[in-house]
């Protein structure tokens, strides 16, 4: 048996491929940089998270893009010679107009550098790369405004020609977005997410003979989404994809979230799942399990034998020895080696201050995700300030206007003191007087987020070895998609910033966080 989510913490709206007996999977990043997760399985259970795709600013530049924005869906894909990968660069979503550019990037080794982008077209998010069985490409996104699905074929140069065409509008249950299709014997098969990417969420599968439609709706639709009823069980199922294995068997990725205590917030954010499916006399999937519910367990594929797996290694330690920061950090906007380097002082993590957490352009924070609802995250770090525009610590965040930051600075006098500050929707208020601690020695910061992961504290060491808690005990609500209004999840990172324009830095000596 496969536990469910496969992929925790922060790893939405999910594609997957399959290249001989490799699984492949890619996720939406938003505005976290580098852009979109990729990981790999041999099982569909164990997975391994590789080098992502968007490293390279020329291929994807979000400085200045709203919180939740940037990369949103993207659709891997195989030809039997290149991997293919397609994006929405979201830089507006408020009010009636999204400003959404499409892209494509390829590649010959997926571990390798891609492509430079194929700009692709603006009208809507989510495309997706269909390759029909007689060669034919044809890009498939949802349509501005989320009315329905394009298709428009793709010359050799992979540049969009010829008409688009509206060829489905959905179930009527709202919102149909995250579209793939697919050529399985006689039909093309479609599938969408509908009611949005809440608890209403849901997977809607159609058919037609022909790649431009018409058409139909699964009867019983949708095929799959969540027992509201239940807190206990994946909750925002949808977004999904299908892939068949080398023994003839079908299962569906898809994203899902779980909800805290019974209550209808999640700080590990959208995550993704897996469900085996089975073909019904009629020629539509479904769950094997039946129903339309997804579970918290699905069946492994042929062939592969265990006890049920808890998948996701939670635990992460750093010591900064390996030159190349590791492959799980993200940064907001911009790449994390224009500020960061474990080069310049051997055994040391050295950072840059530039703008504040709360920017939107260039900040200094370099993070893991949260994976595990109960956890602590921890670090050393060595740190001078000089003026009270300077600080560096240990952050807890979600996204530009929603975190906490125990950090180090300076008072105007010129007294070196621990703040805690905390965030909520772009507020941001000092959560203890600030207190005084050694100018130039070495201090220890800590996050410890409770069993039931919806509190958490902060503590300090000035010498290593006695904690100290610095002000209460905090909510982590303000963390959360509902509360923030996202897409995305919680991080735990490093930073600094220095907004006198000195660039002044921070030595971190290790960042660990650890899953209970």
């Amino acid at each position: 048996m496969i536990q469910n989510p496969i992929l925790r913490g922060f790893c939405p709206d999910p594609s997957i491929i399959r290249v001989g007996e490799d699984y492949y999977i890619a996720t939406s990043t938003f505005e976290w940089w580098p852009g979109v997760r990729l990981f790999h399985s041999g099982d569909l259970q164990h997975w391994e998270q590789l080098p992502s795709p968007l490293r390279r600013q020329s291929q994807l530049n979000l400085v200045g893009d709203p919180a939740s924005g940037g990369v949103w869906a993207p659709c891997l894909s195989y030809d039997g010679e290149k991997f293919f990968l397609v994006y929405t660069d979201v830089k507006t979503k408020k009010g009636r107009y999204y400003n959404t550019h499409n892209y494509l990037v390829w590649t010959k080794d997926i571990l390798g550098e891609w492509s430079e982008p194929v700009y692709l077209n603006s009208r809507g998010n989510d495309p997706s790369l269909f390759h029909d069985m007689d060669g034919r490409k044809y890009l498939v996104n949802n349509l501005s405004g989320f009315r329905g699905v394009l298709v428009q074929e793709l010359d050799r140069e992979f540049r969009p020609v010829g008409p688009q065409k509206k060829v489905y509008a959905g179930s009527g249950l709202g919102c149909t977005e995250g579209p793939h299709i697919y050529h399985i014997g006689n039909w093309y098969y479609l599938i969408v997410a509908e009611g949005g990417t809440g608890y209403d969420h849901c997977v809607t599968m159609a058919r037609a003979e022909s790649v431009w439609g018409p058409f139909e709706t699964a009867p019983d639709n949708p095929i799959l989404t969540s027992d509201k009823g239940n807190m206990n069980a994946l909750q925002k199922c949808g977004h999904a994809d299908f892939v068949d294995t080398s023994m003839g068997e079908w299962y569906m990725v898809h994203l899902c979230s779980r909800p805290l205590n019974g209550q209808e917030w999640c700080t590990l954010g959208r995550e993704t799942a897996i469900q085996k499916m089975v073909w019904d006399e009629d020629g539509w999937l479904r769950l094997k399990s039946g129903g339309k519910y997804a579970e918290n367990t699905t069946e492994a594929p042929l062939g592969v034998t265990g006890v049920l797996y808890e998948n996701g290694d939670r635990g992460f330690y750093d010591d900064f020895d390996n030159p190349v920061l590791n492959v799980r950090y993200s940064s907001p906007r911009a790449d994390y080696n224009t500020f960061a380097d474990c080069k310049v002082r051997p055994g040391y993590l050295r950072m840059r201050g530039q703008e504040s957490l709360n920017s939107l352009h260039h900040v200094s924070f370099l993070g893991v995700r949260q994976q595990a609802v109960s956890c602590e995250a921890e670090t050393a770090m060595t740190f001078i300030p000089d003026y009270s525009e300077q600080m560096a610590g240990l952050a807890y965040m979600y996204d530009a206007y929603n975190f906490y930051l125990l950090g180090k600075t300076s008072t105007d006098e010129g007294q070196t003191v621990l703040c805690l500050l905390k965030s909520d929707n772009g507020v941001i208020t000092d959560e203890i007087e600030p207190l005084p601690i050694p100018r130039e020695s070495e201090i220890r910061l800590r996050v410890s987020v409770s069993e039931d992961g919806i509190r958490a504290k902060f503590l300090f060491s000035t010498e290593g070895e006695n904690w100290q808690q610095a002000g209460g005990i905090y909510t982590t609500e303000i963390l959360t998609d509902e509360h923030c209004r996202g897409f995305t999840g919680a991080y735990f990172g490093l930073y600094v910033h220095d907004m006198t324009g000195m660039s002044y830095e921070a030595d971190f000596d290790y960042f660990c966080v650890h899953g209970r």
